[in-house]
């Protein structure tokens, strides 16, 4: 007696555009760096987590989010920043990825009880 496997099921694809809101914790994923490579690690760990989290490699920061980031100096980061990561479609024929995330600043007063939130683009 053998059992069907659940590939032959038709699979749901993901939808390519889509926007999310995410709070980042950057105090806790910049602990233990060195004060002059707080600001620049921060942003390598902002593209990481929009990779994870959009699955896309291309991962572009909007300038306001730079700014912010870097608002207080090299060291002084801020603690937790509230980000939109939208997946988008690249217009370059030659890119070799199809879709990009572009990060982007949400302004927020507090962070308490914010969830991670779809958007309608």
């Amino acid at each position: 007696q053998y059992f069907k496997m659940a590939k032959d099921a038709p699979r749901q694809k993901k939808p390519d555009l889509v926007s999310r809101d995410y709070t980042i914790h950057l105090s806790k994923r910049t602990h233990k760096t060195t004060f002059k490579k707080k600001a620049p690690r921060a942003i390598k760990e902002i593209r990481k987590f929009a990779t994870e989290a959009m699955g896309t490699k291309d991962v572009r920061i909007d300038s306001k989010l730079n700014k912010y980031i870097w608002s207080r100096g090299v060291r002084n980061i801020p603690n937790r920043v509230r980000v939109r990561l939208s997946r988008k479609r690249n217009e370059d024929e030659d890119a070799e990825e199809k879709l990009y995330t572009i990060a982007q600043l949400v302004e927020v007063t507090s962070f308490k009880g914010l969830q991670t939130e779809n958007v309608e683009a």
